[in-house]
């Protein structure tokens, strides 16, 4: 079955919003951006967060220990690296914490995937690459670019309640990934869209 991840979260209602629909991931931006989020904030929204949603930290070129000190005090459970992490990096990290190690993949080529594959990570995201842009575009990338890979991967760039189902028929991925896509015009997460994106995803199984 498809994982659902619903990212960008920052409010008290974002938390009643996924509560409700129970997508498999919350996740939460600690990287600059109008997403961004402070620990200590999101440890308190936490407590009101079903437990068996589990928190995905999403950090850009952070410092090692930043990243490693929020998973030991328990405030994440999956770390997404969207930056320009490298295998070192992620191989420092893997000895300091016991958690899923997700890494984002800005898609221009193929070989950019194939690349993002052999890194010590457990799991992949791909995104579309837009210059100076880490994330949360809203805009999608040629499915087609993508190739037979060893890692499961989350699909992310562009998915809406709309399209959801094509993208997942297309490419098969192991999850998706929307914040953006499940926006209002006023830039806050919209429970109509979070609650029938996660209907359409989970239609296409």
């Amino acid at each position: 079955m498809t994982k659902i991840k619903i990212c960008g979260l920052m409010r008290l209602e974002d938390i009643s919003y996924v509560n409700g629909y129970r997508p498999d991931y919350a996740g939460f931006v600690f990287a600059p951006g109008r997403h961004q989020v402070e620990e200590e904030w999101v440890r308190g929204l936490k407590l009101f967060l079903d437990p068996e949603i589990s928190t995905v930290g999403v950090f850009v070129n952070q410092p090692l220990d930043l990243v490693a000190g929020m998973c030991q005090r328990g405030t994440i459970d999956v770390v997404q690296l969207h930056g320009e992490e490298d295998e070192e990096y992620i191989e420092k990290l893997r000895e300091k914490i016991g958690k899923p190690i997700v890494k984002a993949v800005r898609v221009k080529t193929t070989q950019d995937i194939l690349d993002a594959d052999c890194l010590p990570c457990d799991y992949l995201l791909l995104d579309t690459y837009i210059k100076d842009v880490y994330g949360g575009s809203g805009q999608s990338f040629d499915l087609n670019l993508i190739p037979k890979l060893q890692k499961p991967y989350f699909l992310a760039g562009g998915l809406t309640p709309e399209n959801v189902q094509e993208k997942i028929r297309l490419s098969r991925p192991f999850g998706v990934d929307t914040s953006s896509g499940v926006e209002g015009e006023d830039g806050w997460k919209d429970l109509d869209k979070v609650r029938l994106f996660i209907s359409k995803a989970r239609e296409e199984q």
